[in-house]
């Protein structure tokens, strides 16, 4: 068991490094019209700016557990802070479209260490019985992120560049490095396990390739032929790797995992969902600013309700669950999900910014409660020497789904629009109404899967029971 002061400060640790790391995530989508014209690119063509962020994050996440097993989750955690920084200060001197990318990349791989390594601590640190409120108060100074992020982003874009959204993560990050630093607990795995290099390669190599197919699909003048063959190519590569990890000593990812039903559907159920809601952090700003007008400054306001409403929906999510259940309450607030989500596509240039902020609100509320509950589900029936394994296989399949979702928006999005320009109000409204409603129909398919779930699943973790499933330190 942690000391005290182990369970006061952590929290506020990992929670400083997610409010760099969305604030950074939101601000971007915020400013992507306006970079679009500074660097000569339609603003659909700028996706890359983010897809190439979330991809490194699924490509590396894998080796976060590795890292701070072998290394100590301290180490890990403040050299990724202090790359996370370089790298966004690299992204603010960025003078071409191709120049912005190259420098989200190792952002990416330094957020790919942050995230799973402050999770992995924090479950590390509580028992289950506490570990719900211990996430939820993570996850409530973060969403200050999102909350102030579209606004800063729009206000520093109207009034100077959108070079300066970058260089908003300096302060940030030497303000979360020197907290890290001094309370950030030295966690390492039992025993040294070899990199799984094979398995790195081939699950790497097929995320990343698949990804990229997304993300030039209707751009590059491939043949279907060719889109075909890279297709395969990269299913190819997943499966070896699933074939690879049932044989390997000690697999990069160990999906025997999945076998704890909790697990599998909290992480699978939920990639499912995340696809469709993945779509949305590129999409709204497209809407508001594109579709709807909007100047980027009111574009950020306007994203600030759902912001709000999901830190609302933090505190009271715990009641919520102990009072329905894990089962009750994610496949009712899944369609819930969906239904908000197509409502986005009624939003025309006569609807009142008060129907727009109210949905804000709503859909910060679902999403809210949607993530709090697949998030703490998933580690509700871990075994404590998985937990480091559990963390990354987590965060894995949550960033590929969440990179694949925003992809599949924009794919959707650029086939409706067809060849009409971008420039065309009225056609980019059409094309984003069809995206909403498109994503819509993905997520409300994913509320099928939970009702995999028993009445009882996740009982120890939203009753706050003090226990340890299967552990060897349980008496």
């Amino acid at each position: 068991m942690q000391d005290a002061a182990t369970k006061r400060y952590l929290p506020w640790v990992v929670a400083t490094a997610l409010f760099m790391e969305q604030l950074d995530s939101t601000i971007v989508n915020t400013g992507i019209p306006a970079m679009a014209t500074s660097l000569g690119v339609t603003p659909l063509s700028l996706k890359a700016v983010v897809t190439s962020y979330t991809m490194s994050l699924a490509v590396c996440i894998p080796l976060s557990g590795w890292l701070a097993d072998r290394f100590g989750t301290r180490r890990v955690f403040l050299w990724a802070l202090a790359l996370f920084t370089v790298s966004s200060v690299l992204c603010g001197l960025a003078s071409s479209a191709p120049m912005l990318v190259a420098a989200r990349v190792p952002q990416g791989i330094a957020a790919a260490m942050m995230m799973p390594v402050g999770r992995m601590a924090i479950v590390r640190t509580f028992p289950k019985g506490e570990l719900l409120r211990a996430m939820n108060f993570v996850i409530i100074p973060a969403l200050l992120g999102p909350l102030l992020g579209p606004t800063v982003g729009g206000l520093i874009v109207h009034w100077a560049s959108w070079r300066e959204i970058f260089f908003v993560n300096l302060p940030v990050g030497l303000a979360a490095w020197w907290f890290g630093h001094k309370h950030m607990p030295d966690y390492r795995g039992d025993a040294t396990r070899p990199l799984d290099k094979r398995g790195l390669l081939l699950f790497g190599g097929g995320a990343a390739l698949l990804s990229w197919l997304l993300e030039i699909f209707g751009e590059h003048q491939l043949r279907g032929s060719e889109l075909a063959m890279l297709f395969a190519l990269a299913v190819a590569l997943l499966i070896a790797y699933g074939l690879h990890a049932r044989t390997a000593a000690h697999p990069l990812l160990r999906l025997g995992l999945l076998g704890t039903r909790t697990f599998r559907v909290a992480v699978l159920g939920g990639f499912v969902t995340r696809l469709g809601v993945g779509g949305l952090p590129l999409l709204m700003p497209l809407l508001f600013q594109l579709g709807l007008g909007l100047p980027a400054w009111q574009s950020g306001l306007l994203m600030m309700p759902a912001a709000a409403a999901a830190m609302v929906m933090k505190v009271i999510s715990t009641a919520l669950l102990r009072r329905f259940g894990y089962r009750r309450i994610l496949t009712v607030n899944t369609v819930l999900v969906a239904l908000t989500m197509a409502a986005f596509a009624l939003i025309t240039p006569a609807t009142p910014i008060a129907a727009i902020v109210a949905l804000g609100l709503v859909m910060g509320l679902f999403n809210s409660l949607q993530f709090s509950s697949m998030n703490s589900m998933a580690y509700a029936d871990i075994e404590e020497r998985d937990v480091s394994m559990a963390s990354t296989m987590a965060s894995t399949l949550q960033q590929m789904s969440l990179s694949f979702g925003l992809a599949c928006g924009s794919l959707v999005t650029a086939y409706y629009l067809a060849d009409l320009p971008q420039t065309n109000r009225v056609a980019v409204l059409d094309a984003l109404h069809y995206a909403f409603l498109s994503l819509a129909v993905l997520t409300l398919i994913s509320s099928l899967s939970f009702r995999a779930l028993r009445p009882g699943d996740g009982e120890n973790v939203s009753r706050g029971v003090q226990v340890r499933i299967n552990s060897p330190a349980a008496p």
